[in-house]
């Protein structure tokens, strides 16, 4: 029965998270990858219902987390079918309308809270696959149409997503989002972070850190809904937002506040 030091891994019991360090991730009799805390209490486990005595799990290098059987090779469960808020290099975002089954990102509650927030990103397939940031289940934002090549929102950004990412749809009922390395001496990921952007970095060698590349939404316009019914937005103006002519705010003191969601 192999064991990992859960502070290697991003945890996946985010709602009950450990206290200490004395969690361990392991395998029981099950087959199941569990985390168990001091008092060998479960805390989080895969729940595979058709596990096996004979698994065991592997940390690809991709980053891909996956529980399989020794004798076959076939993955139970892995880690990438179940993200948090990072969407990493060969990982897919998909979306099957007809089994409703989804792959999402879902945001921290804080930049020191990894519990689950109020943001989620990933791929609708509609008529045209569009990229999605929700917001508490409401659309906050979305990257426009795939054309093919690019999303038609975010044609500017950085050039990693334009030669490194491609939407993908399997005509078995799935469309999924995916992306691979501009090249393998930058390690680069997207983030979304607890304030609903969706954050492209890459790790630069020298600093031994992160650095982002890109950011979106870009600015406060980007949002659905800034500017409520009838608002329109201005994002080099100091106060943002402004009412169609003909029309006035609908809640005043809202409005000159800032908040301006209510058109």
């Amino acid at each position: 029965m192999g064991v990992l030091q859960t502070g290697v891994l991003q945890p996946s019991n985010r709602q009950k998270p450990l206290k200490d360090s004395s969690g361990v991730l392991t395998i029981p009799e099950d087959g199941n990858l569990v985390v168990l805390n001091g008092q060998e209490e479960i805390l989080w486990s895969s729940n595979v219902s058709n596990s096996v005595t004979n698994s065991s799990a592997t940390l690809l290098d991709s980053g891909n987390l996956v529980l399989q059987v020794d004798t076959t090779g076939i993955i139970l469960w892995e880690s990438f079918q179940h993200p948090s808020d990072s969407f990493l290099p060969r990982m897919k975002l998909s979306s099957n309308l007809r089994k409703d089954e989804k792959v999402q990102l879902t945001s921290w509650k804080s930049p020191s809270d990894p519990s689950i927030g109020s943001f989620s990103a990933g791929i609708d397939p509609l008529n045209i696959p569009e990229g999605f940031v929700w917001k508490d289940g409401r659309p906050y934002w979305w990257t426009g149409p795939w054309n093919g090549q690019v999303f038609i929102g975010i044609q500017n950004w950085n050039p990693v997503y334009h030669n490194g990412f491609s939407v993908v749809d399997d005509k078995q009922g799935t469309v999924y989002a995916t992306f691979t390395y501009m090249d393998l001496i930058h390690l680069s990921k997207f983030v979304l972070d607890s304030q609903g952007n969706l954050v492209h970095t890459y790790w630069e060698n020298g600093k031994e850190d992160w650095k982002v590349m890109g950011s979106a939404p870009k600015d406060k316009c980007d949002v659905c809904g800034t500017c409520g019914a009838n608002g329109s937005c201005d994002s080099p103006d100091s106060s943002i937002c402004s009412c169609m002519r003909g029309f006035e705010p609908k809640i005043i003191e809202e409005w000159n506040s800032g908040n301006w969601s209510s058109g």
